[in-house]
């Protein structure tokens, strides 16, 4: 046994994609990262508010505070006047412009890829005056939202129905509240 040389742990792997050369050596076959189409978008859906929003939203979150505040203390009241806050500069500070892309390998978002196996379904949607494209994850959060551009949604489902089923998922309940209290808001009928 000591003619015999020392394998390398490189001379263990094992590839699916391996082929034999006439020397006998495997040669390992590697699928280079394809973009497909890419494109510019806002970040996110944006809508700039009015001041007419702004005084329903802080009526109703003073009344909902006020009775949390009797029911279970100042920690309620915190939560409620953070989500306010958060979402006033959501609805104030006008997304970036960033880059999406669809590869071979998977969807990209600013150069964040998520592989196809993670993604099980695509479907579009518009929220404001924006077209968005979403995607069912495996992963959490289970949803990716991309804004896109209206002229390129016939040739972003072109390519996407090769490697993903297009199939809209029905809205949860917490979906169905969520827009119902939202039509109830002025400027969102």
């Amino acid at each position: 046994m000591p003619n015999q040389p020392q394998q390398t742990p490189k001379e263990n792997l094992v590839s699916d994609n391996s082929k034999e050369t006439e020397g006998g050596a495997d040669e390992q076959t590697v699928i280079q990262e394809k973009e497909l189409f890419n494109w510019k978008a806002p970040a996110r859906p944006f809508k700039r508010r009015d001041k007419h929003f702004w005084t329903t939203v802080v009526v109703i979150a003073v009344l909902i505070g006020f009775l949390m505040f009797i029911i279970d203390g100042v920690m309620p009241v915190i939560l409620i006047v953070t989500v306010v806050f958060f979402y006033y500069v959501l609805s104030t500070v006008e997304p970036e412009t960033i880059s999406f892309s669809i590869t071979n390998k998977g969807a990209k978002v600013f150069d964040k890829r998520t592989e196809w196996n993670e993604l099980t379904r695509f479907w579009f949607t518009k929220r404001y005056n924006d077209e968005l494209l979403v995607f069912e994850k495996t992963t959490f959060p289970g949803r990716l939202e991309v804004v896109i551009n209206s002229k390129d949604k016939d040739k972003i489902r072109e390519i996407l129905k090769k490697y993903v089923i297009e199939e809209e998922v029905p809205p949860s309940k917490i979906d169905k509240a969520a827009n119902w209290f939202a039509k109830k808001l002025p400027g969102n009928q």
